[in-house]
């Protein structure tokens, strides 16, 4: 395509978008530039908010990365422009884009030219300063937000929210959260989300308590955080309230939504409801409903059996995930099923199953699971399959010092101090040496 475009053409959309597009991809800032001029001449420019967009982000795309921010600041300049619309646009975009920078230095620029900065510029921004992890720039906005007014907006409330709780500041998350005067459940999420990665379950279980209070309705989003709390806490009563509600409210698509459906047999899974959690799973249910079950459910399940010393169960549900579903199992499916065979004391199946296991690539997860099983063999007492789990796992790791020290304890068990002199002598030949153990007494109380 020809990097010249006719000056009737100017009036043409798809014939502008398409040259700007080709100058995007071929980085001709030259040419962007003689068709700034071109419109500019036909008194255009300031008279389209989407030809101005367009021509500062294919102005963005063509420029040097390490000269961006400099020379579209100049850009911006020779524009003069002062009409919000095309701001928000290009933030969104950048945003969008993940030239989250740009977009930062965007709302920057519109604020020090008095360009009139409303709630589209401030959330795609702050979605931008969360991207980054930018905490001054953001605390910084935050500021803006307070002065300007625009903490009255929902929109904006959530995406400060969001903002902290992505950066881990579940306090100042709360502080916003509480002073501003309009909330939705966008806003609770937001906040949901950061307890949940900072593992503050009784916070985030409070938070939902309040929901009814505050009039504020709650989704699957709101339903599946609670239901992740309950299982951080390990309270089956509450999970089982959060069960009640799943039902009560009638949750849309909740038949098909498989990850509310894995929380909540993780729940009482990790809880030992095995029973409670194979209703849910209730394959022959899922199957009618036309859903297939996944591999994080299968997961939960296997996981769940072994809590709880249902070993045939926990199998038929490991071999039905492959051979009826077609799933593939992963090395954590693995792991429970070992954990599951070693807990039954089943340590030939859980040999045979490490045995058959593809390895490739896995090779350290591998070694933790010889390790389960010579962890297992030395309370069960067999010596001898103990020993050939050690020599696997020391085939893969030749100088993991953990096996080392599991075997140790194993012939301290059964008083076989010849082998463990041989053993230290062993790792002392090939320079290992056990970390030493700390701990730690707070003496204040």
């Amino acid at each position: 395509m020809s990097t010249q475009i006719k000056f009737h053409d100017l009036l043409n959309i798809h014939s502008t978008s398409q040259f700007l597009h080709h100058c995007s991809q071929t980085k001709n800032l030259k040419a962007v530039r003689e068709f700034y001029a071109h419109v500019l001449r036909a008194g255009l420019f300031f008279i389209s908010p989407n030809l101005q967009t367009k021509l500062v982000l294919t102005y963005a795309s063509c420029v040097d990365n390490k000269n961006t921010t400099s020379t579209l600041t100049r850009f911006f300049k020779c524009l003069s422009l002062k009409n919000p619309l095309p701001f928000n646009s290009i933030i969104s975009q950048f945003s969008q884009d993940g030239s989250d920078c740009l977009a930062l230095h965007t709302l920057s620029y519109m604020h020090h030219s008095s360009v009139y900065i409303d709630s589209y510029a401030l959330c795609s921004s702050l979605k931008s300063v969360s991207c980054l992890k930018n905490a001054c720039f953001g605390k910084m906005t935050h500021a803006y937000v307070e002065k300007s007014g625009w903490l009255a907006s929902v929109f904006v409330g959530s995406a400060l929210i969001d903002f902290y709780a992505k950066l881990l500041c579940t306090e100042d998350a709360a502080k916003v959260f509480d002073e501003i005067p309009v909330r939705n459940t966008v806003c609770v999420n937001a906040l949901l989300s950061g307890y949940a990665e900072t593992k503050m379950w009784a916070q985030g279980i409070e938070l939902v308590r309040r929901m009814p209070m505050l009039g504020l309705p709650v989704d699957n989003f709101t339903l599946s955080a609670a239901l992740r709390a309950c299982s951080g806490l390990c309270t089956v009563k509450l999970g089982k309230q959060v069960h009640a509600s799943v039902i009560r409210n009638i949750i849309i698509d909740f038949e098909s939504d498989v990850f509310l459906q894995s929380l909540l047999i993780e729940m009482y899974g990790k809880c030992g409801f095995v029973d409670s959690a194979e209703k849910v799973f209730n394959m022959a249910n899922m199957v009618m409903a036309g859903i297939k079950p996944d591999e994080v459910a299968f997961l939960t399940v296997v996981s769940a059996c072994g809590h709880t010393g249902q070993v045939d169960l926990g199998m038929r549900y490991f071999d039905s995930m492959t051979r009826d579903y077609k799933l593939i199992a992963t090395q954590e499916h693995y792991s429970c099923l070992v954990d599951l065979l070693c807990r039954a004391r089943e340590l030939g199946r859980a040999c045979k199953i490490i045995d058959e296991m593809p390895h490739s690539g896995n090779e350290r997860c591998a070694v933790s699971m010889w390790g389960a099983l010579l962890s297992a063999c030395n309370e069960c007492g067999d010596i001898s399959l103990g020993k050939m789990a050690a020599q696997r796992a020391l085939e893969l790791e030749p100088d993991n010092v953990g096996i080392y020290v599991l075997l140790c304890n194993m012939y301290a068990g059964n008083g076989m101090w010849a082998e463990i002199e041989q053993l230290r002598e062993l790792m002392k030949r090939r320079g290992l040496k056990k970390e030493s153990g700390w701990s730690w007494i707070d003496g204040t109380n």
